[in-house]
């Protein structure tokens, strides 16, 4: 879900700390990926023409193998260099989450029932979409079709998006990439959204810089994920009525969510109440100290792909057409030893000066934009 309304509140205070690319912009960078996003994007977006997803001959799910397949192929021709991140088991704290999760996603099931027998193809799909569920089956399968094609990726022991975060703060990888903005709390050195999906729906990359986002809003990192909490996150509920604006200037002022409720405990016209035995410490703890491999332990290789094992599995075992399973192979293998060679910036380290010349014309376009924006809502 990541955080409520955190992507708006950015772009409204610290726009100077994101920057809106073409996928080009990444080339000779090796980006950690958030599989789990992509498999329920995949699952969601590839499907027949009659809305339904692709099967094979067995009639299982293959849907996630074509997404796959195919957008880190396209992602390797543009120069990146893809490391997939699947989740662990999750935190404790998230089980409040995943119930309601299931919940929605049996409310959606029964509204898909009811529009077979009453609404248009068009309702029936908006409902069956909401249902898709992700399989230990179709996470393995995954992980065999990225093994075979010569990319990496890394089974995370909790939250993928954390370590995709703590592979870009160690070096390992330049970018974090997922959907979920909650990445930011864990302060990778970069942070990407649209990176899978920037093509197929015609989307800017937005490229997320944490120390200009914590700028911008004039926090330290501590009380950034307390307003994150606020906001609203995975972890745990949040005071009823407190939205983004609020929030931050509760930060603000207060400095700290302990400090937040005893202003509120203590004002007795308060219209805020802090839940009972609200667990507002763990979830800060998980986002300070989370669960991941250290970056320094990951090994990432990029190999040539297993054209055979590619045809065994994708065209014997699930049915796709051979000729473009190898036409895929063979791209993905020039691509890759293409792609060995290295962004300028990796050989030539660009003067501090010409860093903050660029910041700064950076960060006074995009205060230019926003000013802008109030004038014309004003």
């Amino acid at each position: 879900m990541g955080i409520k309304g955190l992507n708006a509140l950015v772009k409204e205070n610290a726009p100077g700390a994101i920057i809106a690319s073409e996928m080009k912009s990444l080339f000779g960078r090796k980006i950690a990926i958030d599989a789990s996003m992509c498999l329920y994007q995949f699952m969601i977006a590839v499907r027949q023409q009659d809305g339904n997803m692709l099967t094979n001959e067995s009639g299982e799910t293959t849907s996630h193998l074509m997404g796959f397949f195919y957008r880190t192929i396209r992602m390797v021709g543009s120069g990146i260099k893809p490391c997939y991140v699947f989740d662990g088991r999750p935190p404790v704290l998230k089980g409040g989450e995943l119930e309601k999760r299931l919940k929605r996603r049996e409310e959606a099931e029964k509204k898909a029932e009811e529009m077979k027998e009453t609404g248009t193809v068009e309702e029936l799909q908006k409902f069956e979409r909401r249902t898709v569920r992700v399989t230990r089956q179709q996470n393995e399968e995954a992980k065999k079709l990225l093994k075979l094609m010569g990319i990496p990726f890394v089974e995370a022991p909790c939250e993928a998006e954390a370590q995709c975060a703590e592979l870009s703060r160690t070096g390992k990888v330049y970018g974090a990439a997922s959907e979920d903005m909650d990445t930011l709390c864990y302060s990778p050195a970069h942070f990407l959204r649209n990176v899978t999906a920037a093509e197929a729906r015609k989307l800017k990359i937005e490229e997320f810089d944490i120390k200009k986002v914590l700028e911008g809003f004039d926090l330290d990192i501590h009380m950034f994920i307390d307003l994150c909490i606020l906001l609203g996150c995975d972890y745990c509920e949040t005071i009823k009525g407190i939205g983004p604006v609020t929030a931050l200037k509760l930060i603000k002022e207060h400095k700290s969510i302990e400090n937040v409720i005893t202003s509120i405990e203590e004002n007795p016209k308060s219209k805020y109440k802090v839940p009972e035995n609200w667990p507002y410490k763990e979830a800060r703890e998980l986002f300070l100290h989370p669960d991941v491999l250290k970056g320094d332990d990951v090994d990432l290789k990029w190999t040539e792909p297993d054209v055979d094992g590619l045809v065994e599995f994708m065209v014997k075992e699930n049915g796709f057409s051979e000729q473009r399973i190898k036409d895929g192979a063979a791209k993905l293998s020039k691509a890759l030893k293409s792609g060995t060679q290295g962004r300028l910036d990796g050989f030539f380290k660009v003067s501090t000066k010409v860093e903050k010349v660029v910041d700064k014309k950076r960060t006074a376009k995009a205060d230019g934009k926003s000013a802008k924006k109030q004038k014309q809502r004003k």
